[in-house]
């Protein structure tokens, strides 16, 4: 049995048909998306125009992720003030651009379990773990909030969120990371995804790296408007994919407090913050 599971495409185009010709010429008999195909990136309806055609022709399955729960909100609550609405401009934008066809998102699962030729083969699939869809397994999580995030009894378990693929185990069970196709954050812009395949008895795992049309992408980031429409935000958020590292957690540890407390605009403090980045 082989599975392909692919993650956090977040808008990419590029990427996810890269991606896309990858599994395919792969041909494995199940494929999930675990969640943010949408969002951070200028494609978004694109990506899911795609996915749903792959989803409906030949099976492919979705998991929410934190992203597609976020846009969904936003399309449902008006911002809670002037600061809110500029910080999360960019998810309103996501959300205009797929609105038409927002009922592709509506009904996926947090999770999917299956299994492969014998009982004791059940495999685990979500967005980030047991903890939530924003709790992603990383290096630095410990084997003992590892205990507490992992279901029981299963041989093996997939997920992402992190944008940094992984491979590690917690006793018998087997722990796959499978990054991100769209705006992986491990230093290496290539897009990655998982392959999972049962053979002698045992899951065998692998993370696939996979080159892109970079310049395609930054093309449809200044052509979209993304970068100009989506709020000061947004300009982190590219520099994240141009980068191919986290840097909107370090924007949010140092200013979120001094933004919203009006020691510094929005603005100032995004500036600020990428001029200290370079």
């Amino acid at each position: 049995m082989k599975v392909a599971v692919f993650s956090d495409v977040q808008g990419n185009l590029p990427a996810m048909e890269a991606a896309v010709e990858d599994i395919l010429a792969w041909s494995p008999e199940l494929v999930v998306m675990a969640g943010d195909l949408v969002n951070r990136g200028p494609s978004s309806r694109a990506c899911l125009d795609l996915f749903d055609t792959l989803r409906r022709e030949r099976g492919w399955l979705p998991i929410r992720g934190n992203h597609e729960a976020w846009v969904l909100r936003c399309g449902r609550e008006f911002p809670q003030d002037a600061l809110d609405g500029a910080m999360r401009r960019f998810a309103d934008q996501t959300f205009r651009q797929i609105a038409e066809v927002e009922a592709a998102l509506i009904g996926w699962p947090d999770h999917i379990n299956f299994h492969a030729a014998t009982e004791s083969s059940w495999v685990h699939v979500t967005h980030g773990s047991m903890a939530g869809n924003r709790a992603g397994i990383s290096a630095g999580v410990t084997d003992a909030n590892l205990s507490r995030w992992l279901p029981k009894d299963i041989s093996l378990f997939v997920g992402a969120h992190t944008h940094k693929p992984l491979q590690r185990r917690l006793g018998h069970i087997r722990i796959l990371n499978v990054g991100s196709v769209g705006s992986p954050f491990d230093g290496d812009v290539r897009a990655s995804y998982g392959q999972l395949e049962f053979r002698d008895g045992d899951w065998q795992t692998r993370i696939v790296r996979l080159p892109y049309d970079r310049a395609r992408t930054e093309q449809d980031f200044a052509e979209s408007g993304f970068i100009e429409q989506g709020g000061p935000l947004a300009q982190i958020i590219f520099e994240e994919w141009r980068q191919a590292r986290v840097l909107l957690a370090s924007w949010h540890r140092h200013y979120h407090e001094a933004v919203h407390s009006g020691a510094i605009t929005l603005e100032n403090a995004v500036t600020e913050f990428l001029e200290s980045t370079d």
